[in-house]
């Protein structure tokens, strides 16, 4: 018989015996006419109970063309045999047609080996069930029967013997998926036994030598193993106990024998030769992992996890269990190490470490697959595996019913305990047997190990048939779309799965629950929040009390909403502040109907809420001090930073409706504050740019439009108050930007560097119009800077001729005549970042007039004065870092600096500013940019020099976002130091690495200094 035709049809009328095929759900109705007619098959084409048997399985088709080439393949006796139990045995009807109407590869195994059709047949209790010593002697009789083959390829052949009747049970229903999981471990600690048993044989002195457990890691030793994937072993070794007559083996000759025969048992199961592989042995989870022997001793194991061991080695051992080899010695090894896994929680960063290891799992994931991925993907059956570890992990080191490497079994003791609700252990078990199971299914088809959802609409449609029973809804009518409904929905629950495993129950411990309802202790609660990392997990607990407990529509939203808040606390570096300020944020606008509406109905509103409060200081401060600017980040363009015009005519517009100059300039300063916080939220959102240097530059020209509204609204007030007590102002005034200010290059701590320029009105005398100048802006500094609820806006003049002691204010004439008589190089250099940003508009420019010739000099820079500005940059180096300050971070003077980088850059403004239009700017990135263009510094130097003073400036942002006050250093305390690493892109643990990078930036920076500045 040519099994190759069988897939043509045999033409385009369809006969009455193909339509009752069709009716029992064949796709290929005139192939199975042809099948039924064949060898081994003659006489069934008419058995109602044969067409209907195999009308239930997962692919008839699949079903009747196995079945046919099992008959073919068996002898004529057998044949016989298998005919007349097919037609009056249904248990083997059920298990034999199951099998071969879902699995290719089993049918192929068939097909090569006939007589195997008869372990389908069971009669006892123990072929029901079989358990570790069935298989064994399943796989020994296999091994011993089969001499006409080499003993690696009888194992095999055995063991896929003992898979069949797995899959038979399985798909019969006999077992459900936890006992068919368990079988299939069960197996594979047989045939890893069975291996090292036929490794011994070959090499009888290296078992002489040695004792050898084998420890099954993963799901093999969870009792939780797939039809098809890597069995993960660690291997131990410890000398015997008595070597006869030859004296004691010592430990080094013991590991080398052991060596061998776990080489050995390897090669046995992983061999791809003869009968294919059983299936790879995967010994990666061992110490140091694949660059580490393959072998140690059990003291040896003990000091590497004592001393070297990382969180996640400690979260593998929590399913270790000895599989083969050496009984006692395997018991010993999870003796000594179970207390070291029960202590792990305890650990530095633990949860952490776990949830970093969840988020690269997921990132390691091809983009193409990561919708199809059962295993790993979001909503996948690591998210449940995950999860119950870590629970398992945290609160098993108090309560040993948790301590079980099966997750089914943990998430019903975790259930029993309280630590997860029943309803959502339920949930959570519905889902992990429906994915594994659906898993299974795939895997069994062509016995490949893959954990992806197949595209095709056959395989998608034999999925669907296979697992009828398991779905909800009608499969008949269109099974692919029943599938996908049932995945998408256990996807969807799945990924609610940290929010309903971790962080409800906290509620339940501080709320008050219905009568028999289990929650958790208080002790454990606690242990879960310092897990979490909360530092201080009785203030949490108070908090969480204070905002869930009642009966009030409050609390009950806000037991909707803390679950998912407190996951995104605690994904930050201070989960104790997020939750802090989230209390406070609601003790302030509780009662306020929008607030909680808000939070519910927004879930962008309330992660961004929860990602700001738990940012750091400033933002969470500001709002604080006006909590219903919450309302700005549920809207879509909330956070957009406002331009200088729309701030202008606010704060003027508030300036004008103001009683008294005080209450004018508070108005100016309580719009300053909010959108600082728009500013500051937009920042930590990573709303300003998606590249790190434009959200800079964003957030630059944001606070300077912000302190130039301001100003000029305070202007304006102080102006009005003093025109109100003596009338018309005698003079016009204006206000110039210096520094990072006039550089449109404001950070959060900036102060706002300033010169005043006025000049008296025609008809009034110089000493009024100087006193009433004096006066106005004496009082715009002080009512900016005084104590209140707003934030203060501190305007420093110090940058004016004479600094402090010369006068506040001078006339654009008096600054004329100083820098024609007395001015520096300096103070030339200082000019460079002035811009007019406030008063008299005709007056700002005439005083940028006056200082161009100054700051862009026309026949550049005099050598004496370069000699100058190096020697005041030098001594600044040596005399202004603060004492203990670390000169490779300090991110204003230190090495590679803003200094560093600005001094350079204005050096060649004050050369070339003259020729160069382009140079005859006050932003340091631009005139940086360019002096490259021009070819005044090579492309290299100029990237160099940028990346430097970007990520300085960058560095100073995050420390007043996270610290709320201003700094030029790293911060010394690990929470804000993590803080600041979060603002700057760096995964939790991940500081030294900031740090190390800045220090590596700025060194190339000031190499590229030296040499362009000091020559």
């Amino acid at each position: 018989m040519a099994m190759a035709e069988e897939g043509q049809r045999a033409g385009s009328r369809v006969s009455r015996p193909e339509i009752r095929l069709v009716r029992r759900g064949f796709t290929d109705p005139a192939r199975a006419v042809r099948l039924l007619a064949g060898p081994g098959l003659e006489g069934l084409a008419d058995d109602p109970v044969l067409l209907d048997a195999l009308g239930t399985t997962a692919d008839p088709d699949l079903a009747l063309l196995g079945l046919a080439r099992l008959l073919e393949a068996a002898d004529e006796a057998d044949r016989h045999t298998l005919r007349d139990t097919l037609t009056t045995s249904k248990p083997l009807r059920d298990r034999l047609l199951g099998v071969l109407g879902a699995s290719t590869a089993l049918g192929d195994h068939l097909a090569r080996h006939p007589h195997d059709w008869h372990a389908l047949v069971t009669f006892e209790l123990r072929d029901m069930h079989p358990g570790p010593e069935d298989f064994r002697r399943a796989l020994a009789e296999g091994v011993r029967t089969g001499a006409a083959r080499s003993p690696a390829d009888a194992l095999r052949v055995a063991y896929r013997r003992c898979l069949l009747a797995i899959a038979a049970r399985d798909l019969s229903g006999t077992t459900d998926l936890a006992q068919t999981a368990a079988e299939l471990a069960d197996l594979a600690g047989a045939t890893l036994q069975t291996a090292l048993d036929l490794a011994v044989e070959q090499d009888p002195q290296a078992a002489a030598a040695c004792r050898l457990a084998v420890i099954g890691m993963g799901k093999c030793g969870g009792r939780e193993l797939n039809y098809v994937s890597d069995v993960d072993v660690i291997f131990v070794a410890e000398p015997p106990d008595r070597v006869d007559g030859q004296g004691a083996v010592d430990e080094h000759e013991a590991v080398k024998a052991a060596t061998r025969l776990a080489a050995a048992l390897t090669r046995l199961c992983s061999d791809t030769t003869g009968e294919g592989t059983i299936w790879p042995v995967d010994a990666n989870l061992r110490p140091e992992g694949r660059n580490g022997p393959l072998v140690r001793t059990l003291a040896s194991h003990v000091a590497y996890y004592q001393r070297w061991a990382k969180t996640w080695e400690f979260q593998a051992l929590l399913k270790a269990r000895p599989v083969a080899g050496d009984t006692e010695l395997g018991a010993a090894y999870v003796d000594a190490l179970a207390p070291m896994v029960w202590q792990a929680a305890t650990r530095e960063n633990f949860v952490a470490d776990v949830q970093q290891m969840r988020r690269r799992v997921i990132d390691s994931i091809p983009a193409t697959e990561v919708d199809r991925q059962l295993k790993l993907g979001p909503g996948g059956l690591r998210d449940i595996e995950f999860s119950v570890q870590l629970l398992q992990l945290v609160h098993g080191r108090t309560d040993p019913a948790l301590r079980s490497g099966n997750t089914l079994e943990a998430l019903a003791a975790l259930s029993r305990g309280g630590y997860v609700g029943r309803a959502d252990a339920a949930s959570l078990d519905t889902a992990y047997r429906f994915l594994r199971s659906l898993e299974h299914r795939i895997q069994l088809h062509r016995l490949r190990r893959t954990h992806l959802m197949p595209t095709g609409e056959e395989d998608l449609r034999r999925l669907a048939r296979s697992l009828a029973g398991l779905i909800n809804g009608d499969t008949r009518t269109d099974p692919v779309a029943a599938l996908q409904r049932e995945w998408k929905r256990h996807a969807v629950e799945v990924r609610r799965l940290h929010e309903k495993l971790f962080y409800r129950p906290l509620l339940d411990a501080v709320a008050e629950l219905p009568p028999g309802a289990a929650g958790l202790t208080p002790d454990a609660a606690r242990a879960r929040l310092e897990a979490l990392g909360y530092a201080d997990p009785a203030a949490a607990l108070r908090h969480l009390a204070a905002l869930a407990s009642g009966v009030s529509r409050k609390a009950a939203i806000q037991r909707t909403l803390l679950p998912v808040m407190l996951g995104w606390f605690a994904d930050s570096a201070d989960p104790d502040a997020g939750l802090l300020n989230f209390r406070q944020v609601s003790d302030a606008l509780g009662r306020t109907p929008w607030y909680l509406r808000l939070l519910r109905d927004e879930s962008a509103a309330a992660e961004h809420l929860a990602r700001v409060l738990s940012a750091g200081r400033l933002a969470p401060d500001l709002l604080l001090r006006a909590p219903e600017a919450v309302a700005m980040l549920g809207d879509p363009q909330g956070l957009e930073p406002r331009r200088r015009a729309a701030l202008e005519q606010e704060i003027l517009a508030a300036v004008g409706r103001a009683g008294s100059t005080a209450a004018a300039v508070a108005a100016a300063r309580s719009v300053r504050r909010r959108e600082l916080f728009r500013t500051a939220a937009a920042d930590v959102l990573g709303r300003l740019g998606d590249d790190p240097a434009e959200a800079l530059d964003t957030a630059g020209e944001a606070l300077t439009a912000l302190n130039a509204a301001t100003l000029q609204g305070a202007l304006r007030a102080c102006v009005a108050g003093w025109e109100a007590e003596h009338g018309d102002l005698p003079t016009r005034i204006a206000v110039i930007a210096m520094g990072r200010f006039g550089g449109h290059e404001l950070g959060y701590g900036s102060d706002a560097d300033v010169l005043f320029v006025h000049e008296p009105l025609l008809g009034s005398l110089d000493q009024d119009a100087a006193k009433a100048a004096q006066a106005v802006c004496n009082e715009l500094r002080t009512l900016l800077a005084a104590p209140s609820t707003e934030p203060p806006l501190l305007v420093d003049a110090d940058l004016r001729p004479e600094g402090r002691s010369g006068p506040l204010v001078r006339t654009l004439a008096s600054y004329a005549a100083y820098y024609r008589r007395w001015s520096h190089a300096w103070e030339s250099q200082a000019l460079l970042r002035a811009e007019p940003v406030a008063g008299d508009e005709e007056l700002g420019a005439r005083f940028r007039r006056l200082i161009d010739p100054l700051r862009y000099p026309g026949d550049g820079v005099p050598e004496r004065d370069l000699l100058e500005i190096r020697r005041i940059k030098a001594r600044i180096e040596a005399e202004r870092l603060p004492r203990g300050a670390d000169p490779t971070t300090h991110t204003k003077i230190g090495r590679g600096g803003l200094a560093d980088v600005e001094w350079t850059v204005q050096l060649f403004q004050l050369q070339h500013g003259h020729e160069l239009p382009g140079l005859r700017t006050t932003r340091t990135r631009a005139a940086l940019a360019a002096a490259a263009g021009a070819g005044l510094i090579g492309e290299e130097d100029a990237a160099v020099l940028d990346a430097a003073w970007v990520l300085a400036s960058r560095v100073r942002a995050a420390v007043m976002l996270v610290r709320g006050r201003p700094g030029d250093s790293f911060p010394g305390e690990a929470r804000e130091l993590s803080g600041v690493a979060r603002y700057l892109g760096y995964g939790a643990g991940h500081s030294g690495e900031l740090v190390d990078d800045y220090r590596r930036t700025t060194r190339r920076a000031r190499a590229v200094v030296e040499r362009l500045f000091y020559g």
